[in-house]
């Protein structure tokens, strides 16, 4: 199986880009832009912090967060609010037998979020939602999930402040250290899904989906489970300048699943899933033509990473495709737009496609 040693440390922390007046013009056209009564920078002022354990009273990434008692009923009504953008469109009596239960705060990692734990009065039922400093990498990497990915995402935001649905599933890690033998599921059905995501993050760019980077969803069928391993995490959107950052195999903490994959996929096998999920990436590029054209228009005109990074990965996308026009893109959005082209390209002609071989060799 092979691991890129060159990705076997931390990723140093990213830059924050602002959201820029094209972008924010493409988000209000499609209603992710709105007015919200809570921003980043009020959560922010929080009075207390209080470490958070998980069940097993080991000590989390979280602190839960306490405000003033004079600020708290405004500020958890505002926050309901929110959840009514995010889940109704705004109509707040839908959501006015719901009630704010905890605030939790993370400082680690770039977006520093809050996750609002939100409760049904009548039945316990509980959702969560974050609140996180906008950054554009993320915001394209959200929009871009959300175009090409089987995956439909609800976000928001407000000058620099982003509202994130919470996106269900088992963490990657946890799958992989509790679930993956287990004998209730198909390890071609799990092996077939990750040839799939490798190839969804490798075409739109998303990086450094180590295994607590992504959730695996478990749906019962009527003779065994489907799996979907879905991102979320999308601050390394289009950054690096490594080829390889951009597949997850390369990651030593997917090292078992990637080996688990080619005990259980022949090849050619692997080459199909691959090119199921190119074939149906330009499916979902080409009926959200319109939209993915604005938003790569959008994103080829922003400095989402530095020149430096983007000539490396061209030159790397250049080789792995053996496609000379990777040469002339100077920015993220451009080499997006050119990936897709490349695998356009190579659903035409026959032979199997690049990224598959170093997979399952």
């Amino acid at each position: 199986m092979p691991v890129d040693l060159s990705l076997n440390h931390p990723t140093p922390k990213k830059p924050a880009y602002p959201v820029n007046d094209g972008l924010r013009g493409y988000l209000a056209r499609y209603k992710r832009e709105r007015e919200l009564p809570i921003t980043y920078e009020r959560m922010r002022d929080f009075h207390e912090a209080i470490p958070l354990t998980d069940e097993q009273g080991r000590p989390t990434l979280w602190d839960s967060v306490i405000y003033r008692a004079d600020e708290m009923t405004e500020l958890y009504e505002g926050l309901k609010y929110v959840y009514a953008l995010l889940r109704v469109d705004g109509d707040f009596s839908m959501v006015e037998h719901l009630y704010i239960d905890r605030v939790d705060f993370c400082s680690f990692g770039n977006s520093t979020p809050f996750r609002v734990r939100i409760v049904n009065a009548y039945n316990d039922n509980q959702d969560y939602f974050y609140i996180k400093k906008a950054d554009a990498s993320r915001v394209y990497g959200l929009e871009l999930e959300h175009l090409l990915s089987p995956n439909r995402l609800n976000f928001l935001t407000h000058d620099t402040t982003l509202v994130e649905e919470h996106i269900a599933g088992i963490p990657g890690d946890v799958f992989i250290d509790r679930w993956l033998q287990d004998r209730d599921l198909s390890p071609v059905r799990v092996a077939k899904e990750m040839v799939k995501f490798n190839e969804r993050c490798f075409v739109r760019l998303l990086g450094d989906m180590r295994s607590y980077n992504y959730v695996v969803v478990i749906t019962p069928d009527f003779e065994s489970a489907q799996v979907r391993i879905r991102a979320m995490d999308f601050d390394q959107q289009s950054y690096n300048g490594r080829k390889n950052f951009y597949l997850p195999q390369f990651f030593k903490e997917n090292a078992k699943v990637v080996q688990y994959c080619t005990k259980v996929l022949h090849t050619r096998t692997a080459l199909q899933y691959q090119r199921e999920e190119q074939t149906l990436m330009l499916h979902r590029a080409d009926l959200a033509s319109n939209r993915l054209g604005l938003l790569l228009g959008e994103m080829a005109r922003d400095p989402i990473a530095p020149e430096e990074k983007v000539h490396e990965l061209r030159a790397g996308l250049a080789e792995h495709f053996q496609r000379a026009e990777y040469m002339q893109c100077e920015s993220m959005g451009q080499l997006v737009r050119e990936n897709l082209e490349s695998i356009r390209r190579t659903i035409g002609r026959s032979g199997p496609p690049p990224t598959m071989g170093e997979f399952v060799l």
